[in-house]
């Protein structure tokens, strides 16, 4: 009984065990698969002998190879070499695991799945358990030989054969759904079957390996493994903690080929990348900005109030007029004095008609959308609070029959408006009026020239940045993100250098930055690469 102290026997029965599992996998997918075959209520019968005929057949096996390897009388000289019959057992079966591994490790890799359409008519019993008896004869050989390689004693072979099957039996379903949700394990053990084929082949060369540092090997590779298996386990916790839209969002962009830029300016290379990706710039900047639309306040695309154009009905009916008509918009909010003293909405259209016709604006407001009428051309405007978001912004305004939309705050004061083209603009990029520049205008290589009131999420994508963009900042322009930085009203020609981009204030309106110029900073490695 002193094998039973021995740890170098509980070590390769441990291993072995281990082993003969997974190298099982495969049998009992295939023992599965035509169990598929069968009857519902007999499938796991049908289970149940393909396993015990498995291990009968192990055993059997185990045992004549167990006598074979015994044979130890040299056959024949070849050179130096003089082989007996355990010799060359153990060379082809060397020969068999190094194969058998690496056609696994081949499908594993390049992908290569068993297809298993299921029949619409029922096999008999008797001839699916013909073909697992066929397909365990196949499989067995692997395992045998694997056992043969690992340990010297037979007892310990089939008891790891035995306790093997019955792990399996007892716990089939659950092994194989881990096998299938871990891969790396599977190419683990197959790596562990090609050293020892490599060993076996060693042998039966007459090159002998201590089992103990197969042991080590496989003990050293089972650790690093289940500390990825941990570090893996942990990543996907955290990366859970993250929304559900939010990762679906970046796995399209990154599936599209979206990346952020490096400090430095593309190379050649580069650019001959960029041109090559399925997707382009304009498109993949699209796709982001539908994305994130949900995200966005309804500040960060409405027209800010310092750009609005209103109509004063304290003015001069002949200055009103030149207004509306030098005016590109089509609609207009209408005020008395000041834009907080609103009174409603109207069409350019009707406000001229009623100037040259009244020389006057009726400034009854009605209810409706319709043109002008009896009633006049002032419509009841409508409004939306700065904190609503995007989403049901989109959702008044597919009711507002084309009518545009006030923001107002939680006093009351209105802060910009909102129209269907400022929707289009947050997805697809600017859409200016006859009245209007880009926001963002390229000056040169890595240079542009912004206005203040741009809206991050824009800059994000001109300047294939990240970082501008936070949701614990109550700013949306590039004139907050500077203020927030500067912590007081900067004066022209003022720096300041964030994430690789310096930004140089150009000119100050009215107490607000009105441009910026944007400049990458470009590194003397870039300007070396370059």
């Amino acid at each position: 009984m002193e094998w039973l102290f021995d740890p170098a026997i509980w070590a390769g029965l441990l291993t072995l065990v281990v082993l003969e599992i997974v190298l099982g996998i495969d049998n009992l997918i295939f023992i599965a698969i035509l169990a598929d075959k069968l009857p519902p209520h007999q499938r796991d019968k049908a289970r149940l002998i393909g396993l015990t005929l498995a291990m009968l057949m192990r055993l059997g096996l185990l045992t004549i190879v167990s006598w074979l390897v015994t044979l130890t009388t040299p056959l024949f000289a070849l050179g130096p070499w003089s082989p007996s019959g355990r010799d060359l057992i153990l060379l082809l079966g060397g020969v068999f695991l190094l194969f058998k591994a690496t056609v696994e490790l081949h499908e594993r890799l390049e992908g290569v799945t068993h297809v298993h359409t299921q029949s619409k008519v029922y096999a008999s019993f008797g001839a699916v358990i013909v073909q697992i008896v066929v397909l365990d004869a196949v499989f067995s050989l692997d395992a045998v030989i694997t056992a043969v390689g690992m340990v010297d004693e037979l007892g310990v072979m089939m008891a790891a054969v035995i306790i093997s099957i019955g792990v399996m039996i007892l716990a089939s379903k659950p092994l194989t759904r881990f096998v299938n949700a871990h891969p790396t394990v599977v190419v683990l053990c197959l790596s562990f079957l090609l050293m020892i084929g490599l060993s076996l082949v060693a042998e039966g060369l007459g090159f002998h390996i201590p089992k103990g540092y197969l042991y080590a090997a496989i003990g050293f590779s089972i650790l690093i493994e289940a500390l990825n298996q941990f570090a893996r386990r942990n990543f996907l916790k955290n990366e859970a903690r993250m929304p559900l839209r939010d990762r679906t969002a970046d796995t399209v962009l990154r599936l599209m080929g979206g990346k952020r830029r490096q400090d430095a300016e593309p190379d050649a290379h580069d650019e001959e990348q960029e041109e090559a990706q399925a997707f382009g710039v304009e498109e993949r900047n699209m796709v982001s900005g539908v994305l994130t639309l949900a995200d966005r306040s309804i500040r960060s695309i409405m027209t800010p109030r310092s750009e609005m154009s209103w109509v004063n009905l304290d003015d001069e009916a002949d200055d009103i007029l030149r207004q509306l008509q030098e005016s590109p918009h089509s609609r207009m909010p209408v005020c008395r004095g000041q834009l907080d003293n609103l009174v409603g909405i109207a069409r350019t259209k009707d406000l001229i008609s009623q100037l040259v016709l009244q020389a006057r604006i009726d400034d009854e407001v009605v209810d409706g959308n319709g043109s002008n009428g009896p009633n006049g051309p002032i419509r009841k405007p409508i409004l939306l609070p700065d904190t609503a978001g995007v989403l049901k912004a989109m959702d008044t305004l597919k009711r507002a029959h084309g009518q545009l939309v006030l923001v107002t705050d939680e006093f009351g004061i209105v802060q910009g408006l909102l129209t269907p083209v400022d929707i289009l603009e947050a997805i697809a990029g600017e859409f200016p009026d006859e009245d209007e520049q880009l926001a963002i205008q390229p000056k040169g290589p890595g240079e542009w020239e912004v206005i203040g009131t741009a809206d991050l999420h824009q800059l994000e994508q001109v300047l294939e940045t990240e970082g501008l963009v936070s949701i614990d900042d109550d700013y949306t322009s590039l004139a907050g993100f500077l203020l927030a930085r500067f912590e007081s009203m900067p004066e022209p020609g003022q720096e300041i250098e964030i994430d690789g981009l310096r930004y140089r204030i150009l000119s100050v309106e009215e107490r607000r930055i009105a441009k910026v110029l944007v400049q990458r900073i470009v590194t003397d490695d870039a300007e070396q690469a370059a």
